[in-house]
């Protein structure tokens, strides 16, 4: 009944509200917020908020009591540091649904005890360069859970996580080609994460895909991993990665295959030019005498010439 009646009243402001504690408010609202102290939940909805100012939601920089603050789908562009100070026993933040293009370092401070971060479908590309230096602060130390899906990443913003305690980090529909060695070492340091990676357009070539494949096999950290398909080669495509064998992945194998392939027609080329000689063995040897006939009488005219042209002083010099 009291989710019924709050539908209701979010329905009366045209989708752009404010709801906590169980109050629906449809007026507009001013940055710094100012909301009861004592509230544990905080619900922004549709405003246009391009820019989170410093202290944005502790005015008169009054420490609040929320535990809860989504801010989804608020066109939020530019976040500023500190903008979430005076919040420090935040557990949950909602940045879904926005279109982070500034994120500064000092993004998430003071936000000590935060335990869930939602970033899905938000960040810009520029959004997304800035994200790891971000996410480096010491102050989510404790952060468990972190949602990156559908941001169009092509690779994990891992240089960030070195302060983090992740155990849940969804990575669904990006652009995820392969996770390479240096992603996955770092990947193995969190020993109980799970992560999601489905809806990515993985390349299963067998030079790009060899060593996530064999994580995925010996590794427990991807959740879906059953639900993960191939993007290319075209002959590969929509299938799933964990059914590819072994023979997929070797590449070397391929390419000594490919000597030897070489190496035969090189050999049937030197057997037809053998064959051609061998049938034509007479005509070169007609060919090869008649040349060192010619070769003997143009010497013998040579021998000629210098008898007959031979220096007079040679003459006198006998007498």
């Amino acid at each position: 009944m009291c989710l019924f009646v709050l539908s209701a009243e979010a329905h009366k402001c045209h989708d752009t509200y404010m709801r906590y504690d169980g109050l629906v408010s449809c007026e507009e609202i001013i940055l710094p917020l100012e909301v009861p102290r004592s509230i544990q939940n905080l619900t922004l909805h549709r405003y246009n908020i391009s820019v989170l100012t410093e202290r944005a939601f502790s005015a008169n920089g009054t420490e609040m009591d929320l535990r809860a603050l989504s801010l989804q789908d608020n066109n939020i562009q530019v976040i500023e540091s500190c903008a979430f100070c005076g919040l420090p026993r935040l557990l949950s933040l909602d940045l879904s649904h926005n279109r982070l293009m500034v994120v500064p370092p000092g993004t998430f401070y003071g936000l000590e005890q935060l335990r869930n971060l939602n970033l899905s479908n938000t960040l810009m590309t520029s959004g997304a360069s800035q994200l790891p230096l971000a996410l480096s602060t010491d102050n989510l130390c404790d952060l468990q859970r972190l949602d990156l899906s559908g941001n169009r990443l092509e690779v994990i913003p891992l240089s960030g996580f070195g302060n983090l305690n992740l155990t849940t980090l969804i990575l669904t529909n990006n652009s995820i080609a392969t996770l390479d060695s240096h992603n996955l070492a770092k990947l193995n340091e969190f020993k109980e994460i799970r992560i999601y990676l489905s809806q990515n357009p993985f390349d299963c070539k067998c030079d790009k895909l060899k060593e996530f494949y064999d994580w995925l096999k010996n590794s427990s950290q991807c959740a879906d991993s059953n639900s993960l398909k191939c993007a290319q080669p075209e002959k590969k495509k929509n299938t799933h990665v964990m059914d590819l064998e072994k023979r997929d992945m070797e590449c070397q194998n391929l390419d000594a295959r490919s000597y030897v392939l070489l190496g035969i027609v090189l050999a049937l080329i030197g057997v037809v030019f053998l064959m051609v000689l061998y049938l034509n063995r007479r005509g070169i040897k007609r060919w090869l005498n008649n040349i060192r006939e010619a070769c003997r009488d143009q010497m013998e005219v040579y021998h000629y010439r210098y008898e007959q042209d031979s220096d007079p002083r040679l003459a006198n010099v006998a007498v």
